[in-house]
């Protein structure tokens, strides 16, 4: 398995997690994971475990920048990894 492949699944994996933690903080009142950090994991790649992890534990949804953010890392991330395909040989 490519490397670059292996990093996107651990990244999502990891930014989904996030959210579902910060989440049970919340709830629980304790030590928050800073909104940052939450950007920067979409940023990284994992924009998709960000999602994910926004409509499953309904954490961070009553925030637009949340949604935007995440749905134009999304988008980067797609187009980077339609790139790396098409440099790989796989598409087309």
């Amino acid at each position: 398995m490519p490397y670059f492949v292996l990093y996107l699944i651990v990244i999502n994996v990891l930014s989904f997690l996030w959210y579902g933690i910060d989440k049970y903080w919340a709830k629980h009142h304790k030590w928050r994971i800073k909104e940052k950090d939450l950007w920067l994991m979409a940023f990284l790649g994992g924009s998709l475990g960000s999602f994910l992890g926004m409509f499953i534990f309904k954490h961070k949804t009553r925030k637009i920048k949340f949604y935007l953010w995440n749905s134009i890392m999304l988008g980067i991330w797609f187009y980077i990894i339609y790139k790396y395909l098409m440099i790989s040989g796989y598409l087309f």
